[in-house]
């Protein structure tokens, strides 16, 4: 009796100096700057939300878009992202396949990361639509995912024939042949979020380097011409997007495995380059206007996953998107393809920058980390699509009758859109709390993340 009194104690002493730490840490926020922003910051500490705004940084029109800032953030969040967000969930869209085992062509393999977040891990067989799968499987010797949990795994389970009213054909602006399932495996994306994995140093940033030779050096921006100012701009902004889903799901200490948001990674890769926000909310509206260009084509598509109360709300919010009256009357033409590749050297324009576009598709097998591949490949393959969409053919009235997609491009398609959606409300969200903490109160900011470390780690030991 005496001795659970004891442990009794012990236990509620332990709690009350967790309690103790916990306000000091708050105390010494409050102290450390006499303005309002401390509550934005704490709040977005632990999760983005809409408070202490200011006029907002970006205004004016999207270069080289036809939509202003304003209205992309207000039909972004008020339409697009909510939608987008419920139809990536839903089972057409929540898996991909993918080539996850290829050799890098242009060097050795050398930067696998070092956390097992990296790594994509098996898929119950029971979880995966019926539609989507072959007779046979991949030979996979009863593989268990690295985490140990069944709901986190991800199915690679090969695809046995073209998508019913899809058709199997290869993307040009793409370097892996999609009509080839000999080496696919279809991963959960819903259970492999993008986000921070561990993957850096020579190894990362070599990817990344050799993804911008591909058009930076051969082009100097007084020479350039607009059609390699997009590649780009496009290439710029998908770089900025993967950079700001880092930040917001980041590993701030592995030892405890505390989870958050960096928003020192958030300012140093994006927020103080105002050239990085644009090229997002530029590629944002290019792949917007693929996706509306192919409304007609999309929403007559089948989307059968043999789960037929899931197809018909995935065909109903497909058509919602599509046709909704507040996109169509606030952002009818997002972006206007029909002013590229004009004049005798366009073809030949067009073919050089879809060659470029391909070998930056073909570093994707050179990235070491699993995770991060398949993200890769995924948005290259969304990025190529929207490309293979606005250049498919001169003229609106006839793209239904050229235009053809097969249903892995159309679920990178839309998960890319997702993506970019997600760091556009991002940026408009935490951007001006970022911005405001990083450049006027970083130690804060520092104090509070060591803080929130003892204070995990301490009560993880007790």
């Amino acid at each position: 009796m005496v001795k659970k009194e004891i442990e009794k104690k012990s236990y509620g002493s332990r709690w009350v100096k967790v309690v103790v730490v916990l306000v000091a840490v708050f105390v010494a926020i409050a102290m450390s700057s006499r303005t309002s922003s401390n509550i934005a910051f704490l709040r977005a500490i632990d999760r983005a939300c809409p408070c202490s705004r200011s006029t907002p940084k970006y205004s004016g029109m999207v270069e080289d878009c036809c939509c202003d800032y304003e209205t992309v953030d207000h039909v972004n969040e008020e339409v697009l992202n909510p939608a987008l967000q419920e139809l990536v969930k839903t089972p057409f869209f929540r898996y991909f396949k993918a080539k996850l085992w290829c050799d890098c062509p242009f060097w050795p393999d050398d930067g696998m990361c070092k956390l097992r977040d990296c790594s994509v891990c098996e898929c119950p067989e029971s979880e995966f639509p019926e539609s989507f799968k072959k007779p046979h499987r991949l030979s996979l010797n009863d593989l268990v995912c690295q985490e140990g949990k069944p709901q986190a795994a991800v199915d690679r389970t090969l695809d046995s024939k073209a998508f019913r009213g899809w058709t199997e054909i290869d993307n040009p602006w793409t370097s892996d042949d999609e009509t080839d399932n000999g080496e696919m495996t279809y991963v959960n994306l819903q259970l492999n979020p993008e986000r921070y994995t561990g993957y850096t140093g020579p190894s990362a940033r070599r990817i990344w380097d050799a993804v911008y030779s591909e058009n930076c050096p051969k082009y100097p921006s007084q020479e350039s011409c607009q059609e390699e100012k997009i590649l780009y701009k496009l290439i710029s902004g998908l770089h900025s997007s993967i950079s700001i889903h880092i930040a917001s799901d980041y590993l701030l200490d592995e030892a405890t495995n505390l989870w958050g948001q960096n928003l020192t990674l958030l300012y140093d890769r994006v927020l103080q380059y105002p050239d990085r926000v644009s090229n997002l909310y530029f590629t944002f509206l290019f792949v917007l206007r693929a996706v509306t260009k192919a409304a007609d084509y999309l929403e007559q598509a089948e989307y059968d996953t043999g789960n037929l109360n899931e197809d018909l709300k995935t065909q109903s919010l497909m058509k919602q998107l599509l046709y909704n009256p507040k996109l169509q009357a606030a952002c009818p033409v997002p972006f206007d393809e029909a002013k590229l590749w004009k004049g005798q050297s366009g073809p030949e324009l067009k073919q050089n920058i879809q060659q470029q576009f391909r070998n930056i598709s073909a570093l994707m097998d050179c990235v070491g980390c699993e995770k991060c591949r398949l993200w890769g490949k995924l948005q290259v393959l969304g990025l190529g699509t929207a490309l293979k969409i606005l250049f498919s053919d001169d003229g609106q009235e006839n793209l239904g009758h050229i235009l053809q997609l097969q249903r892995n491009e159309v679920i990178a398609l839309m998960n890319l859109l997702n993506r970019l959606s997600e760091s556009v409300e991002f940026v408009r969200v935490i951007g001006p709390t970022a911005e405001r903490i990083i450049v006027g109160h970083p130690s804060s900011y520092n104090t509070l993340i060591r803080s929130w470390k003892r204070i995990l780690s301490y009560v993880l030991k007790t």
